[in-house]
């Protein structure tokens, strides 16, 4: 069993990896800025499975980052899980300057004071695993999002960096990237976009949504839970500053 920490993790992606996580036996911190969020997964979970609790976490406050840092002196994390993420839509020269600096304060800047409130403790224990949820975009573009892009690509320079630094110790560094993950914010946008565009659900995911992905199929949670898993194993001690792509094939285009 270790204990992981998970940020953003009350909705989407981090939600189904807290799911998967605390099935597989693994002590689980539900992080999130909206506590409301923390509080209902926690409670629904926890009548099955002790091994989960929580606390609100703002990727981006400096009272909740030194929280953090209490915690992980505590807690002793084995595991920090960087998903806390957002998303805006527009052209570079309308994009607002607001949506920009938001989307890089949570998902570089954030990413990169969680680590900084975790190695303390990870260094004195001698051990850590540290997993990005990056993207597809982490490593190609696409039009429109030009934040969300630079954030990404940024979680895989920030990897670097930090596994340098922690060379000498058994903390290692991944990012995960994966394409349209199946979740049921996703499965919501897809009902959206079939309405406003007055077309099939099956079109959206085929034409829209997975035009990119040869194989035309969503990654599942299970896929991007087994990534985790192989970063965060302790025999894995050398796989380091690395990423893993699960797109169907989007970036062999």
């Amino acid at each position: 069993m270790m204990k992981i920490i998970i940020t953003g993790a009350g909705s989407g992606i981090g939600k189904s990896l807290v799911e998967n996580l605390v099935e597989a036996g693994h002590h689980v911190f539900v992080t999130d800025y909206a506590l409301d969020a923390v509080n209902r997964l926690v409670d629904s979970l926890q009548p099955q499975y002790p091994n989960i609790s929580g606390f609100k976490l703002d990727v981006t406050d400096k009272k909740d980052l030194e929280q953090l840092r209490q915690k992980a002196q505590q807690e002793s994390f084995d595991v920090l899980i960087n998903n806390a993420g957002l998303q805006h839509v527009e052209r570079i020269e309308d994009f607002p300057m607001y949506h920009w600096h938001k989307i890089i304060d949570v998902m570089l800047m954030g990413s990169a004071m969680c680590i900084q409130a975790v190695l303390p403790a990870m260094k004195q224990q001698n051990f850590g695993r540290i997993v990005n949820i990056g993207s597809v975009h982490s490593l190609v573009a696409s039009a429109y999002k030009s934040a969300y892009v630079s954030a990404k690509h940024g979680l895989l320079g920030l990897a670097k960096t930090v596994a340098l630094e922690m060379a000498e110790y058994d903390i290692t560094i991944n990012t995960v990237c994966p394409g349209y993950v199946d979740t049921p914010m996703v499965r919501d946008q897809i009902s959206q976009q079939a309405q406003v565009h007055n077309i099939s659900e099956d079109q959206v995911i085929h034409d829209v949504m997975l035009k990119n992905m040869p194989k035309k199929t969503f990654v599942s949670v299970q896929e991007l839970a087994a990534a985790v898993a192989f970063f965060m194993d302790k025999n894995n001690k050398n796989t380091t500053a690395q990423y893993l792509a699960i797109d169907g094939g989007w970036t062999a285009q």
